[in-house]
């Protein structure tokens, strides 16, 4: 157990970026039409006085250690904004445990956190989202406040604004919250991640002082995070890695947070901003490889042979950078003529030209997606992990990577694949268990061990290649074990395809289902004249779908052959429940909901062969 000078928590690192930066800017925020610093001093005292108001509301452990479940609980339901990382760094510094909730979630998802965690204060974006807490008030009797956010006023005895709320801290002291800090514990529990629930309820993951002090060090060392580093905080903040992005590694390096306005100016801020350090999940670059490869086919001539030229210098100097190497000679002087002219353009058009680094997580990115931009001189590091280890198991750094993998071990952590091939890890940034779910835990974490469900395999230079999820296995009546994950990834580098799900389980063979990306299916449509709601039965549109996968058909074994497949109507959605908020699919979901739609293709292939016969 830690003391109070021992104690190395994100709220220390906090307290002492306000020390040695008071003055430099810790966060913007966009504010009619203009971006607006907050400096480190600020931002600490914002949180220290939600912190003082929370600890008025009797949250916060007072005494140091204890059971996980002791401390109290405050819920997060909003968009990335300032507020939203005040909130979680106040629990914390209270001494309380914060438990993010995806601002997608429905009102009944939003009621199993908060009754869950049996949170006492719920802060809430805007009136939407105080309509799902609500919604379910009756049932929620730990309830005591829903706090809103700025420039959002409910008249409810339940709810206090946001300035309301901050005026309560008036009845704490400094020095009872400099007890509650003093008492902050680096074994204890630091916050709650709750799963996005591919398989059944949300588990509550709980993560430690020390799982997110020791990640964050770890990471910004790995990347050379500094005060001049700056970051566009849009993906999820109830998800570790987007806190690790836009909470725990500023708070240790001292980098610089904007919030983006919403999911839709996105693309706008990202050249307002031009970050150095981009985190995203794969279908942002896979919307950043449609955009730039249907831009890259309009050139002609010269042009298209000057585009060809620079790729493909690209790709040999990234080659050589992945292995810590630079370009000598020609090639030097090659990549320093596109460098000049080429390469600016593209990345100047994703707001991508000041980027260091960027990673991609969460999900499975497709190598040919990692390859298309190497060669515009844009290297995307993936990173493999999940919340039950603070994020990272293993990455892709700049100087050692390889594309299709996803990296060496973290540094500092033990990766091993077990028998049946799946991936344990073990380490500082391994969880403290689920909470309330002893059963769950015993399962997972086994001799320190944590069992990720991934498979997967280490090839000779001691990178870690994904093979596909436990879960996922696909039993053939053959019985062939197969991992759909590569097959799906291939199958979706096609421009027109969203999503693509590979269904076979004890079938003779693999068919996929596909979804269109709804832009550039529109366009499709208009290009041939088809009217949207034929598309996906048009002969044009499947015998262009027909081509590529008969493509990928050729890199697969015979058994991971995909024989049929059938565009779906209506894209996948996180609304319709096919797809978690982290944008993953639900693939027992997406099984039943189109069980007609995968007897009628198995069945259209039975009445074929039976004719052909």
């Amino acid at each position: 157990m830690g003391s109070p000078m021992s104690a190395d928590t994100i709220i220390h690192r906090l307290l002492k970026q306000a020390e040695v930066r008071p003055t430099a800017p810790a966060y913007y925020a966009k504010n009619k039409g203009s971006w607006r610093a907050t400096t480190w001093k600020t931002y600490a005292d914002e949180v220290k006085t939600a912190a003082r108001a929370l600890i008025a509301f009797g949250i916060g452990r007072k005494q140091k250690g204890g059971d996980p479940e002791d401390g109290s609980c405050t819920c997060i339901l909003a968009f990335n904004r300032p507020e939203w990382s005040v909130a979680d760094l106040a629990t914390m510094m209270a001494g309380g445990v914060p438990a993010g909730i995806y601002a997608t979630n429905s009102p009944a998802e939003v009621h199993y956190i908060v009754e869950h965690t049996e949170a006492k204060v719920v802060f809430v974006e805007n009136e939407e989202q105080w309509k799902k807490v609500e919604e379910k008030l009756d049932e929620l009797p730990h309830l005591e406040k829903v706090v809103t956010m700025k420039g959002c006023d409910v008249k409810h005895d339940k709810v206090l604004n946001w300035e309301a709320f901050n005026a309560l801290a008036e009845e704490t002291s400094e020095e009872v919250l400099q007890e509650h800090i003093d008492a902050l514990d680096d074994a204890s529990l630091a916050t709650l991640i709750y799963t996005s629930g591919t398989t059944g309820p949300p588990k509550g993951v709980m993560l430690s002082h020390h799982n997110l002090a020791w990640t964050a060090q770890a990471a910004r060392e790995l990347v050379g995070l500094s005060p001049n580093d700056r970051s566009l905080s849009y993906l999820p903040l109830s998800h570790i890695a987007e806190q690790v992005f836009t909470l725990h590694g500023p708070c240790t390096a001292g980098s610089q947070v904007y919030y983006a306005e919403s999911i839709a100016k996105v693309a706008d801020n990202l050249k307002e901003v031009k970050p150095t350090v981009l985190f995203a999940v794969p279908r942002i670059y896979e919307k950043f490889y449609a955009g730039v490869k249907e831009k890259l086919a309009q050139a002609t001539g010269i042009k298209a042979k000057l585009v060809e030229w620079a790729r493909s210098t690209g790709t040999e100097v990234n080659a050589l950078r992945c292995k810590g190497q630079e370009p000598t000679g020609f090639l030097k002087l090659k990549y320093d003529f596109f460098a000049g002219r080429v390469y600016p353009t593209v990345k100047e058009a994703l707001g991508l030209d000041k980027a260091r680094v960027c990673v991609s997580g969460a999900a499975p990115i497709s190598a040919e997606i990692i390859r298309f931009f190497a060669g515009l001189d844009l290297v995307i590091n993936e990173v493999y992990g999940q919340s039950e280890d603070t994020g990272p198991t293993s990455f892709n750094v700049p100087g050692r990577t390889k594309f299709g993998s996803v990296g060496p071990a973290f540094p500092g952590v033990e990766v091993k694949i077990a028998e049946d091939d799946e991936i344990l890890v073990k380490g500082p940034n391994v969880f403290m268990g689920y909470y309330k779910n002893k059963e769950a835990t015993d399962e997972t974490l086994i001799n320190g061990y944590l069992h990720s469900g991934d498979l997967g395999k280490f090839d000779d230079e001691g990178f870690l290649h994904i093979t596909g999820r436990k879960k996922d296995l696909i039993i053939t009546a053959g019985g062939k074990n197969i991992a759909p994950k590569n097959i799906e990834s291939s199958l979706k580098d096609h421009l027109l395809v969203g999503e693509a799900v590979v269904v076979g389980d004890r079938r003779k063979y693999l068919i996929a289902l596909i979804s269109l990306d709804p832009e550039k299916a529109q366009a499709f449509a208009k290009e041939h004249g088809i009217d949207m709601k034929d598309l996906p039965s048009s002969p044009q549109l499947n015998g262009e779908l027909q081509e590529h996968v008969d493509l990928v058909n050729k890199d697969m074994a015979r058994v991971e052959q995909i024989k049929k497949f059938r565009v779906l109507d209506k894209p996948f959605s996180i609304e319709n429940g096919e797809l978690t908020p982290t944008l993953k699919v639900k693939r027992s979901v997406v099984n039943k909901k189109y069980a007609d739609v995968i007897d009628d293709v198995y069945g259209e292939s039975l009445d074929e062969q039976s004719a052909a016969e």
